[in-house]
């Protein structure tokens, strides 16, 4: 009887021993990580998956004691296909609980509306935590495309508006990347024969879809507004849009005043005849195929007259009788 009850304390002994052992290295031990560490978990992956995943990131020592701590919580089911931060001296509990927590989505929703220019979009990249609007600025004004025989000035006109799922550590270039691609896959298919016809480069066209993609207001108009850019160039008159000198100034504005009509500057298209230097904005598709396929018009002027529309004219004496009437 004596040795039996010698053996079952040395087993009550081991088991004490076990038990605390496994408790100190839950709740105890904060050995790793020794520095900050991001861990993905990729869709599919199981507890077993993520335990050694951990383990070989450093984050936990025993990956098989993560493993049971979180079947015996249940917490499995909570753990999603995210990115995971872990600071560093972690106990391994506190592992599962970042675990637990959902993390952060491994790629983010970015939506570009039309009209957009470089730098808006640089401003939401920043916002959605993506790369800095600074980086993404220098990405679009240092960054060429070759379109056909003729290259771009930056990549201002050529972010092509839509919504993309970027990985959340993309950075500005590459990001870049995917505006320019979508850019290309839109442009008609003939374009080089559509810009030729036209007499036009493609980027010139391209800063035409930009000025009608800010002056256009419903989908009709937009192959119209065209036409009266087209014609206004062709008789070498100024195009006087308001929406190019609204670039060319730091801060956006509402109204224009007669002070920024005379700003000193080559998007002024009131001072310079011709196309501004680039594109103004990024326009959508509806407004990059009314460049391409202006409306065959004789309008020269518009004015606009409210729930956005426009109306035309043919010439000067109606162009002034419109602006009494709706802007005045």
């Amino acid at each position: 009887m004596t040795s039996l009850r010698r053996a079952f304390g040395l087993l009550v002994v081991i088991a004490l021993v076990a038990v605390g052992a496994g408790a100190w290295l839950l709740f105890g031990d904060r050995a790793r990580p020794v520095a900050p560490a991001t861990v993905e978990v990729t869709p599919g992956e199981s507890v077993t998956d993520i335990a050694q995943q951990l383990a070989a990131a450093d984050v936990i020592s025993s990956p098989r004691l993560l493993e049971l701590y979180v079947r015996a919580r249940r917490l499995g089911s909570r753990i999603q296909a995210a990115e995971y931060d872990f600071a560093p001296h972690l106990m391994v509990a506190q592992v599962a609980d970042v675990l637990a927590s959902g993390g952060r989505p491994a790629q983010v929703w970015l939506t570009v509306p039309e009209g957009f220019t470089a730098a808006q979009i640089g401003r939401r990249l920043q916002h959605d935590g993506l790369d800095t609007s600074a980086a993404f600025l220098t990405v679009a004004r240092e960054t060429d495309l070759s379109l056909g025989p003729w290259r771009t000035r930056g990549l201002e006109g050529y972010l092509f508006p839509n919504t993309y799922l970027v990985p959340r550590h993309a950075n500005a270039a590459q990001i870049a990347g995917l505006m320019t691609g979508e850019f290309e896959k839109n442009l008609p298919q003939n374009a080089v024969q559509l810009a030729r016809h036209l007499g036009y480069s493609i980027p010139q066209i391209v800063t035409i879809a930009s000025m009608i993609e800010r002056e256009a207001k419903v989908d009709v108009e937009r192959p119209i507004i065209a036409g009266v850019i087209y014609n206004r160039l062709h008789l070498g008159m100024p195009l006087e849009i308001d929406a190019t000198i609204e670039y060319a100034l730091p801060q956006h504005k509402q109204q224009l005043s007669l002070r920024d009509l005379a700003v000193d500057s080559p998007y002024n298209t009131y001072r310079h005849k011709g196309l501004p230097p680039t594109p103004i904005a990024n326009p959508g598709e509806k407004s990059l195929l009314a460049a391409f396929h202006p409306a065959r018009v004789d309008f020269l002027y518009y004015v606009y007259r409210g729930n956005g529309r426009h109306q035309f004219s043919r010439t000067l004496e109606e162009q002034q009788a419109a602006i009494r009437r709706y802007l005045h």
